[in-house]
C-alpha cells in the first residue's frame, strides 16, 4: 500500500513539475523557494547562536549575583534595568518616571492603579535594587488623562513556553525534544513529538497551526505598488469586486449582495474554495476594509489603502491575514504548489496595475479577455 501511494505521489509531483506548459516556471519557482529557505536557515542559525550566548552570560550574571549578594551597582545601571520591565507590567511605560540614589528606586508619573502592585513587586525583585519609593499618581481609569489614553494591556512576566513567540534558544531546545519524541515515542510520543517540532519550528500557536482562531494569527501579508492613475479611478476599480476574477489568476467568480460578497478561488491542486466575506469599513478613495464570515471554510481578513501621490499616481497598499484550511500547515502545501495569496499577490498586483493603466484585461487571468 505503501509503495502505491509513493507511486502516486511522484507521479503526481512528475506531472506538475515538468507539463510542457507550466513546468519551467513551476521548477524555476521552486528552486527559488529552497533558496529562500537556506537563506532563512542560514539567517536562523545565525539569530539562536546569538540568543544562546546571550543565555549563557546572563545565566553567568544571575550566578554572580547569587554569590555577591550585596554587590552593588551604577544608579544609571539599575535605572536602565528597570525601565527594561517596565513594558511587562504597565500599559503605559513613556508615563513613568525612573530615579535611583544608592540603590534606592523612586517611581512617578500617573498610572492605572490595578498596575500598581505587580509593579512594584517586579521592580523589588530587579537585580541591585534596595528599596523601592512609591510616588505614583493612581487612577482608576484612563478618561481625562492624556498620558494614559491608548496602551495595550500587559500581562507581567510569563513562563517562555506559554508566550506566542518563542525565543530561538527554547525553540531549538523543544524542537530537539519534540524530534527525539518523534523518533523514538510510541503512537502518543509521535503525536505529541510532531506537535512541538512544528511548533517550534513555525514559531505559530497551536491554533494558528491546525487552523483555528483569529486570521490575525495566521498568515500575514503586506504588499505596495503604485499605479499611474488618479486616487478616484483606482479606488473605483477596487470597490468593484466583480474586476478581481479579470486580474487575478485563482479568483473564479465574485457574486455581490448589498454589503457581502461570495468568492469562488482555486486553491492547492486545482480544488475549489469558496467563502462569503462582508465589508466592515470604506473610506471613499481612502479605504477597504472587509472580513470573512463566522461560516467560512477560509477565515481572513484585510484592508486595502490608498494613497495619492503627486503627479496622479497612486500607492495601492494591501494588508491580508488569513487561516488557510488545515492553517499553517495547509498554508505550506499551498505554498509548495504555488496556491497561496503569499507567493499570487505580487503577479496579482502587477496585472491590476496593467489593467488600470492600459484598459485592457491580462491574458493569464482567471477570467482572462
Amino acid at each position: 500500500m505503501n509503495r502505491v501511494l509513493t507511486s502516486v505521489a511522484l507521479g503526481a509531483a512528475a506531472m506538475y513539475f515538468f507539463d510542457p506548459q507550466a513546468g519551467r516556471r513551476r521548477r524555476a519557482r521552486a528552486r527559488d523557494k529552497i533558496e529562500h529557505t537556506r537563506r532563512q536557515l542560514h539567517g536562523a542559525y545565525d539569530v539562536t547562536v546569538r540568543d544562546v550566548q546571550h543565555r549563557a552570560q546572563g545565566l553567568q550574571s544571575m550566578v554572580r549575583r547569587l554569590v555577591r549578594r550585596e554587590e552593588r551597582v551604577a544608579d544609571e545601571t539599575l535605572v536602565g534595568r528597570v525601565r527594561a520591565i517596565l513594558g511587562r507590567y504597565v500599559s503605559h511605560p513613556h508615563a513613568i518616571a525612573v530615579s535611583a540614589q544608592d540603590g534606592h528606586v523612586a517611581l512617578s508619573g500617573p498610572i492605572l492603579a490595578h498596575e500598581v502592585p505587580r509593579l512594584l513587586s517586579a521592580v523589588k525583585h530587579v537585580a541591585g535594587a534596595r528599596g523601592v519609593e512609591n510616588q505614583l499618581e493612581m487612577h482608576q481609569e484612563a478618561s481625562h488623562v492624556s498620558s494614559l489614553q491608548g496602551g495595550v494591556p500587559r500581562r507581567g512576566q510569563r513562563f517562555e513556553l506559554l508566550q506566542d513567540n518563542w525565543a530561538p534558544a527554547t525553540r531549538l531546545v523543544v524542537g530537539a525534544a519534540g524530534l527525539l519524541l518523534w523518533i523514538r515515542g510510541g503512537l502518543i510520543g509521535r503525536t505529541g513529538g510532531a506537535a512541538l517540532f512544528l511548533r517550534a519550528m513555525t514559531n505559530l500557536n497551536f491554533a494558528s497551526l491546525v487552523g483555528i482562531g483569529h486570521p490575525g494569527e495566521g498568515i500575514q501579508v503586506h504588499k505596495s505598488i503604485c499605479v499611474n492613475a488618479p486616487v478616484e479611478r483606482v479606488f473605483a476599480f477596487w470597490s468593484d469586486f466583480q474586476n478581481f476574477p479579470h486580474f487575478m489568476s485563482n479568483v473564479y467568480d465574485v457574486q455581490v449582495m448589498e454589503d457581502r460578497s461570495q468568492w469562488l478561488v482555486s486553491g492547492p491542486a486545482g480544488m475549489l474554495v469558496g467563502w462569503t466575506s462582508e465589508l466592515v469599513r470604506v473610506e471613499p478613495n481612502a479605504l477597504i476594509e472587509w472580513r470573512s464570515s463566522e461560516d467560512s471554510t477560509v477565515k481572513q481578513a484585510g484592508c486595502v489603502h490608498f494613497e495619492p501621490l503627486e503627479g496622479g499616481i497612486t500607492r495601492v497598499s494591501v494588508d491580508l491575514r488569513y487561516l488557510p484550511p488545515g492553517g499553517a500547515l495547509g498554508h505550506a502545501v499551498a505554498s509548495l504548489f504555488g496556491a497561496d495569496p503569499k507567493s499570487e499577490m505580487d503577479a496579482d498586483l502587477m496585472r491590476m496595475k496593467s489593467m488600470i493603466e492600459t484598459g485592457k484585461r491580462p491574458h493569464d487571468a482567471a477570467q482572462p479577455a
